[in-house]
């Protein structure tokens, strides 16, 4: 088989395919014939598609490991009105091959190394010595999994290091916002956008491709409660004062803003509700680009779920 790489976005219904994608999920059922067939999602750089595998035994779906990368030759199927691949041959993709998997891998636009440095750049920003030598603690700890940690397991920036890219535009946001406010406390506003999901690395279980699942912990507390708890334990190995230990835990408590998205209580402090509604403004702003990328002018998406399932449009202007 001859593999041409050709990327999800750009097969087309009814074409004959041959392709290198990643395997993400597999599930082996049993189809109206009692014969056995593979349910499986393949993913690249630039979406996710369906794929059905016919007249199959268990032994090839447990031959068949998860997040690596396959050789697929298909013809492109619509069902339900999605495509999807009919599979004729698949196979594990060549040791060389499997060494480029990262380039298969929906990635945050800038590099790590720049994302964390400009990260940094904020932190040593902070003028109050405790704030800082906090923040700076926090994110030393997990700085190794801050390069390739995603914001979330399936929303918005669920990508390859969509939690630094997440932190990396709401400090870019919060510095346009500061400039407009001058009552805002910038120590504050940097403190808490460092620190309001950092938890996240816990919550979810990353691997280095940014594939995730939820932790056990992630399940029964959440990363507002861990991210909590997490500043009190590194506060106190650093004979941080309970004031400023309080005030942080509360942005990073309050900033989901409702009680039925995890917040216990509303922001009672200017920086904690503009921390909200940065958060916010970067998470929707995603969720438009990321639902329209591969939409024409003049054209709608399909619906968003964490847009109120709303169709989005791409203007022509």
């Amino acid at each position: 088989m001859r593999f041409n790489g050709i990327p999800i976005k750009d097969l087309k219904q009814d074409e004959n395919i041959n392709g290198i994608y990643i395997l993400r999920r597999k599930e082996l059922k049993e189809a109206s014939n009692k014969k056995f067939y593979l349910d499986l999602t393949f993913s690249d750089n630039t979406g996710e598609i369906n794929g059905k595998l016919w007249d199959v035994t268990e032994d090839i779906f447990l031959s068949m490991p998860l997040n690596m990368l396959y050789y697929v030759n298909a013809r492109v199927d619509c069902w339900k009105e999605n495509m999807q691949l009919n599979i004729q041959k698949i196979r594990l993709a060549d040791p060389d091959d499997q060494k480029k998997i990262d380039k298969f891998v929906p990635s945050a636009p800038i590099s790590p190394e720049i994302m964390l440095k400009e990260v940094y750049s904020y932190s040593n920003r902070i003028q109050h010595d405790e704030i800082r030598r906090l923040v700076t603690k926090m994110l030393k700890d997990k700085e190794d999994r801050l390069r390739y940690y995603p914001a979330a397991r399936s929303l918005h920036h669920s990508i390859r290091g969509g939690l630094l890219y997440h932190l990396y535009r709401m400090l870019h946001l919060s510095e346009k916002i500061k400039q407009v406010y001058e009552n805002v406390n910038p120590d504050l506003l940097y403190a808490g956008i460092l620190l309001h999901d950092l938890a996240k690395i816990g919550e979810l279980d990353s691997n280095v491709l940014g594939f995730s699942e939820y932790s056990k912990e992630g399940q029964l507390l959440g990363h507002l409660v861990m991210g909590v708890k997490e500043i009190e334990n590194a506060g106190k190995s650093l004979g941080i004062s309970e004031e400023v230990m309080l005030v942080l835990q509360h942005m990073v408590a309050s900033h989901h803003y409702e009680p039925e998205y995890g917040s216990p209580k509303k922001p009672m402090i200017l920086e904690a509700e503009l921390l909200h509604y940065i958060d916010l403004i970067d998470a929707r702003v995603y969720d438009y680009e990321n639902a329209l990328k591969n939409v024409e002018k003049g054209a709608f998406s399909e619906p968003v779920w964490s847009l109120d399932r709303r169709r989005l449009y791409k203007t022509i202007l």
